[in-house]
């Protein structure tokens, strides 16, 4: 039986929208809209491009803890959002591992440190390393590996069923990329405003107790995903056994601040009645 709640997305001010939940044994629980229409990805962009690192590290290309990145850094602080780069601009406002800062700058760094590392432009490395091996046909690279990314819902489902079973990582690197690096540091969650702790892990944001939060009420503390500007979601509950994937053709704002929880929301409820 599909999921009727991902009907929601219906109720969505935007031109289009598509969704899906997919369990972790990699079964479709359902979809819903255009799944097969390509949408700029912005930032959700990030998990594709950190799982693409992550393979580079298990390759040898890679160490998490060499240095990259501003001085000071390493790999783990870029993916992490604490290398201390500014978001948008090669400045340094932190540190290293002393505050949260997102930052597209320092996603830009690591694809510069992989190509680097690899003798491969990372849009290539990317295609090789993760969307080819997932059957991804409809997912590019062009240009940021921050924010420029295209897919499809269907192409995501792909992904999301990977992050939950991994065939492409040792599942003891995506548990890392899901817990917790660098505990405790502040700092700011684009479009939420400032979190005490803004808990992220290697290339995804970890829900804890953030509020308020992109995901719904009754997501579980260890939700973790990503949220990009161009209206678009990618959320993995491990408690839920489940992910959900969501693109439309609308910027992010205070539309999808009022209607993703809820839509989330309704999406658990349903998958733990059994749908």
């Amino acid at each position: 039986m599909s999921l009727q709640s991902l009907a929601l997305i219906e109720n969505w001010p935007v031109p289009t929208a598509a969704a899906a939940v997919v369990r972790a044994d990699g079964t479709l629980a359902g979809a819903h809209g255009p799944t097969g229409q390509r949408f700029p990805l912005a930032s959700v962009t990030k998990p594709l491009a950190a799982y693409a690192v992550l393979v580079a590290y298990e390759e040898g290309a890679i160490d998490l803890d060499e240095p990259a990145g501003p001085e000071g850094a390493t790999v783990r602080h870029l993916l992490a959002h604490t290398s201390g780069l500014a978001f948008d601009e090669q400045r340094v406002t932190a540190a290293p591992g002393t505050r949260r800062i997102y930052s597209n700058t320092g996603f830009e760094a690591l694809g510069d440190h992989v190509a680097k590392a690899t003798d491969i432009a990372f849009a290539d490395y990317l295609h090789q390393a993760v969307l080819e091996p997932l059957g991804m046909t409809s997912t590019t690279l062009d240009g940021s590996p921050a924010k420029d990314g295209v897919s499809t819902v269907d192409d995501l489902v792909r992904f999301a069923a990977e992050v939950q079973a991994p065939r492409l990582l040792d599942p003891r690197t995506v548990l890392d990329a899901m817990t917790v690096t660098y505990p405790g540091l502040t700092g700011i969650l684009p479009g939420y405003g400032h979190q005490r702790p803004n808990d992220w892990g290697l290339g995804f944001e970890i829900r804890d107790a953030k509020s308020p939060h992109w995901t719904g009420t009754s997501s579980s503390p260890r939700t973790f995903g990503h949220f990009g500007q161009s209206g678009t979601f990618l959320w993995i509950d491990p408690d839920a056994r489940a992910a959900c994937v969501a693109l439309t053709d609308r910027p992010f704002g205070p539309w999808a601040v009022e209607a993703w929880p809820p839509f989330t929301d309704a999406v658990l409820a349903e998958l733990r009645t059994g749908a």
